[in-house]
């Protein structure tokens, strides 16, 4: 089981351009984030690309992973620090040939442990498992229980991103599972108080699990 604290793990909304830069600035400031995943669709590289730059320049600001969702050509281009892919986006193996044995590979694995078990054993460097919670980021179809994160973090030691739906006031369930990562968008970007607010929100709670 790992010993290390949950860490917070922020997903961009699709739009990223406009005052984004300065959105997430101000979010990686309130408080400890491990990574941020850029996420768009329906983008032509070169315009990915441009909107992924100022993010990048951020992220290694602060020391935080970039991790870029689906697309392993983009991640490459970028020099990004991983890559997400869900089931129907490219295989490990070819993500693992492309990006090198460093890169950060997650995995979404939904409610199955059978996934996670193969992506585990095909070289990943975590699995995602979600949504736990009902979620207008994305359209799910798949809800697991808190068993599945303690059935994996008993008997694995590949890290797991908890994702779906994840808010300050839904979260410690999943940190008391054992989740070693929750995966958090609209609970930061939607925040009427601002990104700063609900990183900081979220940090209070970490810290407590953290010191528990």
């Amino acid at each position: 089981m790992n010993d290390i604290p949950c860490q917070l793990y922020l997903i961009s909304p699709l739009e990223t351009g406009g005052d984004f830069p300065q959105r997430l600035r101000q979010a990686l400031e309130a408080g400890p984030v491990a990574a941020f995943q850029f996420r768009v669709k329906d983008l032509d590289p070169e315009e990915a690309a441009q909107l992924a730059a100022p993010l990048q320049a951020i992220c290694d600001e602060f020391d935080v992973a970039f991790i870029v969702n689906d697309d392993v050509a983009l991640a490459e281009r970028l020099g990004a620090d991983g890559v997400h892919l869900g089931q129907g986006d490219e295989s490990l193996e070819k993500a693992r040939a492309v990006l090198g044995k460093d890169a950060q590979i997650g995995i979404t694995c939904h409610d199955s442990r059978h996934l996670a078990m193969e992506a585990g054993e095909g070289g990943a460097n975590y699995v995602a498992f979600g949504a736990f919670f009902p979620t207008e980021t994305k359209e799910t179809h798949h809800k697991p229980e808190l068993e599945l994160i303690q059935w994996w973090v008993e008997m694995m030691e590949l890290p797991c991103v908890a994702i779906g739906g994840i808010t300050p006031d839904n979260c410690q369930p999943l940190i008391d599972a054992g989740a070693d990562f929750l995966a958090v968008s609209g609970a930061v970007w939607n925040d009427p108080a601002g990104p700063a607010a609900a990183v900081k929100k979220f940090a209070e709670i970490l810290d407590s699990g953290a010191d528990a």
